[in-house]
């Protein structure tokens, strides 16, 4: 049993380096990328891995099929809303930074949990909201480098993705969690292809400029994505919910030391302690609701990731 969960927990520390290795690509490529592009290569490669092996394998194919075609299209193209949103805000904003501010849909899905889902929520559950809001607001404080209207593409990013959380956890009873993840991958490709062919003037006439390493990156940034949110969901088979969320919010940590190792970027004390305010309200916040049954395999694959 502990070596079941301590390989849980090197999925899921697996799972967050991937993400923060991710946004540092992600920035890197957009110095010289069209954005739209790089989205379109990172579902294509989730879409081809995911899709193919669902397709392929013998265990895979015995899985249920998508029971609810609708709630599929709507939580791929949140997803994919998400993505766009972290592609935009990493590309004006240091990563650590945007990832603090990205952490906060928690808060949210538990602000929003007593009218959609109606979950009751208690004195600790607002306690932990007041401290992560408090956190961010360390975090982009006025007067600070964060501080400009590119801040508010990841606090968008963090309302959007706590919608994607609340259907996701909607979901989890209704569908099977990998033929879920594929049929993400597979909705923002369409998506991301139509918007491809509708605008080429957005990334065909810089096609031929793009270099190899430039090529290679973005391929290395499919694979992450993809095999961030895999790793996810066989960690969160290995251990209990409880004993995994907390250790999510290392992707805190991985995105400062690739923002200073990578950019140059350090944080400054009011930053770093609002990302600890962050961290620490979420990890508790999230430890609370999976031990109140609200925690799910399929509710983990949606706690990060692009």
């Amino acid at each position: 049993m502990r070596s079941q969960a301590a390989s849980g927990i090197a999925l899921i520390l697996l799972a967050v380096l991937a993400f923060a290795l991710l946004d540092s690509a992600v920035k890197v490529l957009s110095a010289g990328v069209p954005l739209l592009l790089v989205v379109w290569t990172r579902y294509a490669a989730q879409a081809v891995l995911v899709g193919g092996w669902l397709r392929f394998h013998p265990v895979a194919r015995r899985r249920p099929p998508v029971r609810h075609p609708r709630f599929q299209v709507l939580r791929g193209t949140l997803l994919l809303t998400t993505s766009v949103l972290a592609f935009l805000g990493l590309r004006e904003l240091p990563v650590a930074e945007f990832t603090a501010i990205a952490m906060l849909a928690p808060v949210f899905v538990t602000l929003a949990s007593p009218w959609l889902l109606k979950e009751p929520v208690g004195a600790l559950r607002w306690a932990l909201v007041t401290l992560a809001f408090t956190g961010g607001l360390l975090v982009v404080r006025p007067g600070s480098a964060v501080f400009t209207p590119a801040a508010l593409l990841p606090l968008a990013l963090a309302v959007c993705g706590a919608m994607f959380q609340l259907l996701t956890r909607h979901m989890a009873a209704l569908e099977d969690p990998l033929r879920t993840h594929g049929t993400t991958g597979a909705v923002g490709l369409v998506w991301l292809t139509v918007a491809l062919a509708a605008w080429p003037g957005a990334w065909w006439p810089t096609l031929l400029q793009i270099a190899p390493w430039q090529w290679a990156l973005m391929a290395t940034a499919g694979l992450l994505g993809t095999f961030g949110h895999l790793a996810f969901i066989v960690g969160t088979r290995r251990a209990p919910l409880p004993v995994l969320m907390p250790f999510t919010y290392a992707q805190l940590v991985f995105a400062g030391l690739l923002g200073l190792w990578v950019f140059g970027q350090r944080p400054d004390g009011w930053a770093l302690a609002g990302m600890a305010l962050i961290a620490a309200s979420g990890a508790v916040a999230a430890w609370v609701n999976v031990r109140g049954g609200r925690g799910s395999p399929v509710a983990a694959d949606a706690a990060v990731g692009d």
